[in-house]
């Protein structure tokens, strides 16, 4: 048994030497397919393609995060390269679940987040209504309103059919003087509900209307 030991000692040695060498070398060297590789992410805003202009989507989720794999020692990658899109083509009314595409041309995505949205699609809608004078101050102030005119007398509404549903007048706010005076301005024209709050996502058109008030003495108290 000792004398098979010892037949080629040093050819047996030598290849142990390799294999240590070579365990060393796999062990403890990086993998250099693994090192040539890095994930990038990013954080880009949701859009809509393909949608009617006459219609609007609501969506709560409006940013995505995408994980790009990218070789090491390339050039980065910009964040306006990514798009994360909706694609709406065909769609009317109704609430509908989704997906998420990624647009990132020559680009390898390893992950997304969210991979779909649920959103509802809504007809955008128009309305005239008149608009009205809203005196706002103290009312106790010794003025009253001798004359008021407000040109155009009509403004046009804009909106997602549920926001308009909401709106129950159109308004200009006439600040109330101290003393007799008139009043000439270009004043924003307000749309708002049955409580007098303004209705969000309601396009006005004009958006400036001009008034002309005029204040007269009120009666004094004795």
């Amino acid at each position: 048994m000792l004398d098979r030991l010892r037949h080629n000692l040093g050819l047996k040695l030598l290849a142990l030497a390799f294999a240590v060498a070579a365990w060393a070398y796999l062990r403890l060297t990086p993998n250099p397919i693994i090192a040539a590789r890095f994930t990038q992410q990013f954080s880009v805003p949701i859009s809509t393609i393909g949608l009617s202009p006459d219609y609007m989507a609501r969506y709560t989720d409006k940013d995505a995060v995408v994980a790009i794999d990218q070789a090491r020692g390339g050039a980065p990658i910009k964040p306006d390269a990514v798009r994360a899109v909706l694609d709406l083509n065909g769609r009317g009314p109704g609430v509908y679940n989704v997906p998420v595409e990624v647009i990132a041309p020559k680009l390898e995505i390893k992950s997304l987040s969210p991979a779909s949205v649920t959103l509802s699609i809504e007809r955008i809608e128009e309305r005239s209504l008149a608009v009205a004078p809203h005196y706002v101050g103290d009312p106790r102030k010794n003025v009253v309103v001798e004359h008021v005119d407000v040109q155009p007398q009509y403004a046009t509404l804009r909106a997602p059919s549920s926001d308009l549903d909401r709106v129950a007048s159109v308004r200009v706010d006439v600040p109330l003087p101290s003393n007799p005076s008139t009043f000439d301005a270009m004043v924003r024209p307000v749309a708002a509900d049955q409580q007098g709050a303004e209705v969000q996502n309601v396009a006005v058109t004009p958006n400036l209307l001009r008034v002309r008030a005029t204040f007269g003495p009120g009666a004094r108290e004795r």
